[in-house]
């Protein structure tokens, strides 16, 4: 049997769209959802199998200093220990729409317990958090390539036991500040229209992040410009966690996975995967939950192109926007596997 091409398939699941027992269009964003999904696992007949959302955890060096962050340093752990105990928002989602849940140690300041497996924990500590990036480095670039590398893996052993969509979320107190660093220096957005409130600060606290975080930029742009790779922005201003989510990104789109992207961190991860020579194809492979309301996440959802199918005001990360939006792309698939078509159902056109 001949092969069928990107654009032979393409024509065919837009027939099947087009065919089925209703006008043109009518079902609007779930048909662009479901020639997405089709064209991602090749295939007119395609499933969800084993949903899962991993959640990559991990403390920065930054939020030690108070200068960036409302909370303490301590509240990564903590809610590391909240996912655990079953008491967090993804866990409640995940529950609600029977998502499998994993929790990743990528860099926590804290020695966690022994867990039963069955709180799905994964100990993948690169250090104990990232270094004070307004001194140096955060990380060097083994420690960056070496969490490429496990977030990877975790994909890959996800995709063995039959999981084919696949949601990143994060905790991390002071993520936000890396996210609008590594947004500034993919995009050439200026760092002050990409910082945002994160977890909550008021006016004057956003005017010394913004002051901050400039000064930040200022002191690793020279290295950043002279090579703007994902491996070099993640050494200077990275995370362990954003680290993880940038391998993760890379091998779910090599396994021909269902992306669901969360909000402003893990979108931050996506633009590092993008630059990455086997990156070009990621984003085919992404379907974007929601618009949070971190200010810098629109932008960069302009910057890719990007239509998210929610806008709920949501800016909670963990990867809640991935479970919100599962429903709809489960149901999408479901139209197209299910639904009649005119010829099947006796209904006319005219």
């Amino acid at each position: 049997m001949p092969t069928m091409t990107g654009m032979d398939l393409r024509k065919e699941l837009q027939y099947k769209i087009d065919n089925k027992t209703k006008p043109l269009g009518a079902l609007g964003r779930l048909e662009e959802v479901a020639l997405q999904v089709g064209l991602i696992q090749r295939s007119v007949r395609p499933q969800i199998n084993h949903p899962h959302i991993v959640v990559f955890a991990g403390d920065h060096g930054i939020a030690a200093t108070g200068l960036v962050n409302p909370y303490p340093q301590a509240v990564t752990a903590q809610m590391v220990l909240n996912f655990m105990a079953g008491g967090a928002a993804i866990n409640v989602f995940c529950r609600q729409q029977e998502i499998g849940l994993t929790i990743v140690d990528t860099g926590v300041n804290f020695d966690f317990p022994e867990v039963p497996s069955s709180q799905k924990l994964i100990r993948a500590k690169i250090g104990y958090g990232t270094r004070n990036y307004l001194e140096g480095d955060a990380m060097s670039r083994e420690e960056a390539l070496q969490a490429m590398e496990a977030g990877g893996k975790i994909v890959a052993d996800l995709s063995r036991e039959g999981c084919n969509c696949i949601g990143f979320g994060e905790m991390g107190i002071g993520n936000t500040s890396a996210a609008s660093l590594i947004m500034s220096f993919v995009t050439g957005i200026p760092v002050e229209d990409c910082v945002g409130r994160g977890t909550g600060v008021n006016d004057e606290q956003l005017e010394r992040k913004i002051a901050t975080l400039q000064e930040v930029s200022r002191l690793h742009l020279p290295a950043v410009a002279a090579s703007p790779a994902s491996l070099t922005i993640l050494q200077h201003v990275g995370g362990f966690e954003i680290a993880m989510m940038t391998g993760a990104y890379l091998k779910a789109a090599e396994l021909n996975m269902i992306i669901l992207v969360d909000g402003f961190i893990t979108t931050s991860a996506l633009l590092l995967a993008r630059l990455s020579e086997q990156g070009k194809e990621v984003q085919d492979h992404c379907i974007f939950s929601h618009t949070s309301g971190e200010q810098g996440h629109e932008k960069m959802l302009q910057y890719l192109g990007a239509r998210p199918l929610l806008h709920l005001g949501m800016r909670l990360g963990e990867g809640t926007g991935a479970a919100m939006v599962l429903p709809l792309v489960q149901s999408a698939v479901s139209f197209l596997r299910e639904m009649a078509s005119f010829e099947s159902a006796g209904v006319s056109r005219e």
